[in-house]
């Protein structure tokens, strides 16, 4: 299921479940001629807010921690270092004139892609991970604009991993003339893509979170001189370093092999 669906489905099966129980509760009250329609509808708002509020919290708490193994690319060393801000996480590298600005997938630790932005930095393309709210690429789609604005790079370039990158396609409607080009990881646009772009696609053929049908039918919408990789034996989970999602498929190459592909893929198209 699309993440971007749930706050929708959440709310709606909060709605039935307060009028259930208020139903339920009051049933008694009301055959005693004691509960108005207006002390019916109150009771209804304040139970399904109950629902929705506490549901929420437990819900967007819960996500898919980094991994031992990421948390040391979170630290700095001879030639990228490492700082938090008010965005996320700034890998700053010896390169100066390009940036990329990355979006993480649905409910998974941003900093389960330090390895991916380390390497990135370090061979010279400065990176921005994103903190996104709840873990959720949805709540902060314009979060690019943060960083742009601040300005201080010729270029810059977006990419984003399954949510985080299908949320990318809907940035851009509005901001294409802001970036150079895109990386969609694990991931498709639901609307369509400049061809002024420079754009990449990288997918695992074990992916067994992506939907592929949607993959195939919204292929159209990239453009026509976009690069499609397809990485074989690489799943959904290896893009980053946070174990095994749920859903997926057990890769068939190493991991570090997953991402040099990746990060070889991405700096092609930051260099085309």
């Amino acid at each position: 299921m699309n993440p971007v669906f749930i706050p929708i489905i959440a709310t709606v099966a909060c709605l039935v479940l307060a009028f259930l129980i208020m139903k339920l509760v009051t049933r008694k009250r009301k055959k005693e001629g004691k509960l108005t329609k207006k002390r019916q509808v109150f009771i209804t708002l304040g139970i399904f807010l109950f629902f929705w509020f506490g549901g929420g919290f437990v819900y967007f708490s819960i996500y898919t921690h980094a991994t031992d193994n990421a948390l040391k690319f979170m630290e700095s060393d001879s030639t990228v270092k490492v700082s938090e801000n008010d965005t996320g996480y700034f890998f700053d590298g010896p390169g100066n004139e390009s940036a990329f600005i990355f979006y993480p997938g649905a409910k998974v630790d941003e900093k389960a892609y330090a390895e991916l932005m380390h390497g990135l930095a370090s061979d010279g393309v400065d990176c921005f991970l994103i903190s996104m709210p709840f873990h959720m690429a949805f709540m902060g789609s314009g979060k690019a604009n943060d960083v742009i604005e601040k300005g201080g790079y010729k270029k810059y370039y977006v990419g984003g991993h399954s949510l985080g990158g299908a949320i990318l396609g809907q940035y851009l409607e509005k901001n294409t003339e802001k970036v150079n080009g895109v990386a969609f990881i694990a991931a498709y646009s639901t609307a369509p893509v400049s061809d002024r772009l420079s754009v990449v696609q990288i997918k695992g053929s074990n992916d067994g979170v992506i939907n592929w049908n949607d993959v195939n039918k919204y292929d159209s919408n990239l453009p026509k001189n976009a690069t499609k990789l397809t990485i074989e034996g690489g799943n959904h989970s290896q893009f980053g370093d946070y174990g095994l999602q749920r859903g997926d498929n057990e890769a068939t190459i190493l991991r570090d092999e997953q991402l040099r592909q990746t990060k070889d893929a991405i700096e092609k198209m930051i260099s085309a």
